[in-house]
């Protein structure tokens, strides 16, 4: 069963990251069901306390970012943060802090590595912050 579980989030977080290199954005039809089944599953796991205590507060902490900047995090981003917030709460308070940490500062080494190529190229945050947070969970999990 763990197999399972850690093959659907690894193929949610891939189609994710695809989606946005491609698309510059995250689909609704991605985020939005994935964070509910990440909750859902926290809960049948009895970890649903942390998990949407991990969900509610990295959205909230990524949707002042995108009201204060909208150009800089989009709404996807936000709607993202519900899933890997979730995920990561679930694991404890140390796995969010190193996922929540860790998504901006794998986008700003990419952002600064890509600005040395081509200076006017954006960098998409959705693949940071699924790999921060596969990244912070397969340290408790592995």
């Amino acid at each position: 069963m763990r197999a399972v579980v850690i093959g659907i989030v690894l193929l949610w977080a891939m189609a994710l990251t695809v989606f946005d290199v491609r698309h510059r954005r995250l689909p609704n039809s991605l985020t939005l069901p994935g964070a509910a089944v990440v909750v859902a599953g926290a809960l049948a796991c009895g970890r649903g306390l942390p998990a949407l205590a991990g969900a509610l507060a990295l959205a909230a902490l990524y949707l002042v970012v995108h009201l204060a900047v909208p150009n800089g995090l989009g709404a996807g981003d936000v709607k993202l943060a519900l899933g890997v917030g979730g995920l990561t709460g679930a694991f404890g308070s140390d796995v969010w802090l190193l996922a929540a940490l860790g998504a901006p500062v794998l986008t700003a080494v990419l952002a600064i590595a890509v600005a040395v190529r081509e200076p006017s190229a954006s960098v998409p945050h959705g693949p940071s912050m699924c790999l921060a947070s596969l990244a912070a969970a397969a340290l408790v999990v592995f």
